[in-house]
């Protein structure tokens, strides 16, 4: 966690009149906002309630609120969620519609119970935001090699990285810039979906009602898509249809958890047992992390705008595994440790520090070489 010293955060004024949850609310999610966090942390502390905002992928303790006005604001955002107030021994997950908090986009919910009180975690969304291809910051060979492969009307683009490390943000960059350059047909299965794109036919699961990846799969390739985009490749099923449709003249974006380039490769073949429809349908890993950028403000010397960190917002530390014969060869004979990045960490990391938009030791927290 980013320490702060012991004062409140720069602006940490919240409205704690004994009657105003909802101005409270309502203030502390336009603040997170305006700091553009993705995240609010609200823990109970016996007296008092820990407030921490995520920057930048990083939790930043940012004030406190006393413990009545506490309790009478994580009721009016679990009432606003839609959540059963008087419920804190469970678990429960809601969305605040952004229009009763005055945000332009929804904010989901999350509770848990913990033995120093409830945890409460609001996601925000920003719909406005969303980067464009160009805007992504990509080094050009990663550019390039990625408008080439979007070109081809078939196979599967693959993106990893852990949780927050911008796979959404780029794919849909990449459905963007699809629809730029030729009016195809896009239909998305996500969990959730973050952001509405015009243009593209978008699909929720909900596995409570058995709407899983799989089933939506399954009956969405009836609709005539070229091109389908798989919020996440969790299971054998899903991997199986989604193997199937890029051999069928579609073009397949998905996300895999892994730890690098070859390691999806790995979890594929593990997934689909049939490492010659893995090499077949394979056309480009991209495995991905953000770091945060130098901040534009104070040159990295620390001003209020980023927290006295000296950094803020962030820029993509990636690998690329573009799959030639060469690659398929070896993952049909899975020598895995064959498979080198096309473009490796280490050259994306002298990228970012011969640009200046970060520093090595902001690299370096991300253990990655």
């Amino acid at each position: 966690m980013q320490p702060l010293s012991d004062k409140p955060a720069p602006g940490w004024a919240p409205p704690l009149d004994e009657q105003d949850a909802t101005g409270a609310v309502e203030w502390l999610l336009q603040f997170a906002s305006r700091h553009k966090a993705s995240d609010v942390h609200l823990q109970l502390d016996r007296e008092m309630c820990r407030v921490q905002l995520r920057l930048d992928g990083v939790l930043v303790s940012v004030g406190e609120l006393p413990g009545e006005a506490a309790a009478r604001i994580l009721g009016r955002v679990k009432y606003l969620a839609k959540l059963k107030t008087y419920v804190e021994s469970l678990p429960q997950d809601g969305r605040i519609a952004g229009a009763d908090v005055g945000l332009a986009s929804d904010v989901r919910v999350s509770t848990y119970p913990a033995v120093t009180g409830e945890k409460l975690v609001l996601r925000l969304f920003y719909e406005a935001d969303q980067l464009t291809f160009g805007q992504l910051g990509f080094p050009s060979e990663v550019h390039t090699t990625l408008e080439q492969q979007l070109a081809i009307r078939s196979g599967m683009i693959l993106l990893t990285g852990p949780a927050g490390s911008g796979k959404t943000t780029t794919i849909y960059a990449l459905l963007q810039r699809l629809l730029e350059t030729d009016a195809c047909h896009v239909i998305t299965v996500e969990d959730p979906v973050e952001r509405v794109v015009p243009g593209i036919m978008q699909t929720e699961i909900d596995p409570e009602r058995g709407l899983t990846f799989a089933k939506a799969l399954k009956h969405l390739l009836r609709q005539d898509p070229q091109v389908l985009v798989i919020g996440e490749i969790r299971d054998e099923e899903t991997a199986a249809m989604a193997l199937r449709a890029s051999m069928t003249g579609h073009l397949v974006i998905a996300t895999l958890h892994a730890g690098s380039c070859w390691g999806v490769v790995e979890r594929l073949n593990a997934l689909t047992d049939d490492p010659h429809l893995v090499a077949g349908q394979l056309r480009l890993i991209l495995n991905q992390r953000l770091v945060r950028r130098i901040c534009t403000d104070c040159s990295g010397s620390g001003c209020g705008s980023c927290f006295d960190s000296g950094l803020q917002g962030r820029v993509p530390h990636l690998e690329m595994l573009r799959v030639d014969e060469s690659k398929r060869e070896a993952i049909v004979a899975k020598r895995l440790a064959k498979l080198a990045p096309t473009f490796s960490f280490e050259q994306s990391r002298e990228h970012l520090l011969g640009q200046a938009l970060t520093s090595e030791t902001e690299i370096n927290r991300h253990n990655l070489t």
